[in-house]
């Protein structure tokens, strides 16, 4: 993020650094379309780059207790999945941004995830209940799991990270319960041991497989429970925002996939 690259750029640092597809944050492709550039011809650039969009980042009110903050949020993310959809896009994160700093009753969630996922099943696009591990609401993997299963609908599924798991206080051992068919994309990076667990920021997030974090049986009880998506490297580091993007892009997926081929070696 800190290298600041428009969309086009993005793409064609993820092609050469050899990763299959890519995620855009949703401004990203505003600012793109606001500069001129058409979305059209972007998606078909992205294309013969040989990547997917797999998902978009976004950070639409969705969830909010406040019915017409709710609505309005509701509406940008029409106009996000719009977006996504125009670049060729899959899904988008639907994180809860309006119940950061308050703890909202599970059903609620629930009932109103649902109401996104079929506003999702209109505009083309899955929107994916991401856990964030700082929030007061959707914080551990049991919340998700709540709200997931209360939505009661086919396309419910879970947008975890490996930094947020671990910051939210959830055991990862619990990814053991989810089922990996409904799971499209686990967002991979790593943490130190120091500064602890309710102290730390993303700024220390630090590449796969440098830190403490048991990413090889994280890898092995996804592979467990029938997981065959994306792992997605999502790094917020300032010092390596200093860095060649490429550089850094091609030294995560190394590191990705190392840690990759050890889980593949330990048996189930």
């Amino acid at each position: 993020m800190g290298q600041n690259l428009p969309l086009d750029k993005e793409a064609q640092v993820a092609a050469r650094a050899g990763y299959q597809g890519f995620e855009p944050w949703v401004r990203k492709i505003d600012e793109y379309a606001k500069r001129g550039g058409s979305l059209a011809d972007v998606r078909k650039r992205i294309a013969d780059l040989g990547l997917s969009v797999e998902d978009a980042i976004g950070f639409a009110d969705w969830i909010n207790d406040n019915d017409a903050k709710r609505a309005q949020g509701l509406e940008q993310m029409k106009r996000d999945m719009d977006l996504v959809a125009q670049i060729g896009g899959k899904r988008i994160a639907a994180p809860p941004v309006g119940a950061y700093q308050s703890a909202l009753d599970l059903q609620k969630a629930a009932e109103r995830y649902r109401t996104l996922l079929e506003l999702g099943r209109r505009m083309g696009i899955v929107p994916q209940l991401e856990l964030w591990g700082g929030s007061k609401t959707l914080h551990r993997l049991g919340e998700v799991a709540y709200v997931i299963t209360e939505a009661a609908h086919t396309d419910a599924c879970p947008l975890l990270d490996i930094f947020h798991i671990y910051r939210g206080g959830s055991d990862f051992r619990g990814l053991r319960m989810f089922r990996g068919a409904a799971m499209h994309i686990l967002h991979v990076n790593d943490y130190p041991a120091d500064p602890p667990r309710e102290k730390i920021t993303d700024a220390k997030r630090i590449y796969p497989g440098d830190g403490v974090a048991p990413i090889v049986q994280i890898v092995g009880d996804l592979e467990a429970i029938g997981f065959r998506g994306m792992l997605s490297l999502e790094l917020f580091n300032p010092d390596l925002w200093k860095q060649d993007p490429l550089v850094v892009a091609r030294t995560g997926l190394e590191k990705i996939k190392t840690l990759v081929a050890k889980a593949s070696r330990i048996p189930q």
